[in-house]
């Protein structure tokens, strides 16, 4: 679990952890430089039960390469990982093992989740589609469950890809390892204001873009890459991008042609929302 300033909703994320009805796990919290009382809180957990570790970095390394500290560490044979502000149900950790454990060939699990606000209304359930929509945005969303040669051939989350680490990690492990979907609700996704996911949407949407080019870069079927790409600038108006779409048209021109009534009412929107400012 990276932690940064994360007081708010700290105590909760580590509660649904030490609830697990799973109990062969370890917790490593480590605090990325907060200058709240999120150390205390940590610390507070780590006296109260051994499996919760608490770790320090002297400086601000961001979320990949914490991520990569906390990994390196790990002693389990099987790795995930949570935010300070969101929620395990109390079954997740036995469901995606036991789906682990009954198909041997399996390396990854991913599982359906509950958007929340800040008060903890559930929103929506987000269900997890299969692995091959991945061109089609981030198949797996905040609850999975990892063999631990997943980390080892991988390398760890690139450090330069902050906001579009976890994208860029499925992506790469989808060429080596069978990843499975589990639509089961095993996590609760709190979305407010001070979530990364808010804060920085622009950056964040450019750098999942650049993933997506470069995995596309292997794609033969010209149909899916323009696909892709035409889904991509309609995942959100406010960003049209003309660059996509005019690699998208090089691709494959029947398919952005097809999407033309869609894509002409949002280049519109985003060309009267920026008249208008």
């Amino acid at each position: 679990m990276p932690i940064y300033n994360g007081e708010k909703y700290l105590d909760g994320a580590i509660k649904s952890v030490i609830e697990q009805d799973y109990p062969n796990w370890e917790l490593i919290c480590i605090d990325d430089a907060s200058t709240d009382r999120s150390a205390t809180i940590i610390e507070h957990y780590a006296k109260a039960d051994p499996r919760v570790l608490h770790r320090t970095n002297e400086r601000n390394l961001g979320l990949p390469a914490t991520l990569n500290r906390g990994f390196a560490e790990a002693r389990g044979d099987f790795h995930s990982w949570t935010s300070d502000d969101n929620i395990l149900r109390p079954n997740m950790i036995t469901t995606l093992m036991k789906k682990m454990e009954n198909e041997p060939g399996m390396d990854i699990a991913y599982a359906g989740y509950s958007v929340i606000d800040d008060a903890e209304n559930i929103l929506r359930y987000v269900s997890p589609p299969p692995i091959k929509q991945r061109w089609f945005g981030n198949p797996v969303g905040a609850a999975f469950l990892y063999r631990r040669q997943v980390t080892e051939k991988l390398g760890g989350y690139d450090e330069q890809l902050f906001g579009a680490e976890d994208y860029d990690y499925w992506m790469r492990a989808a060429h080596h390892f069978q990843m499975v979907p589990v639509d089961a609700d095993l996590y609760l996704y709190r979305r407010h204001d001070r979530s990364l996911t808010d804060q920085r949407s622009k950056e964040i949407r450019q750098l999942v873009s650049k993933v997506l080019l470069r995995e596309l870069d292997h794609v033969d079927d010209r149909a899916l890459r323009a696909e892709a790409l035409v889904q991509r600038i309609l995942s959100d108006w406010y960003y049209f991008d003309l660059k996509l779409l005019g690699r998208a048209f090089a691709s494959h021109p029947s398919t952005v042609f097809k999407a033309s009534p869609k894509l002409a009412v949002d280049l519109a929107r985003a060309i009267w929302h920026r008249i208008r400012s």
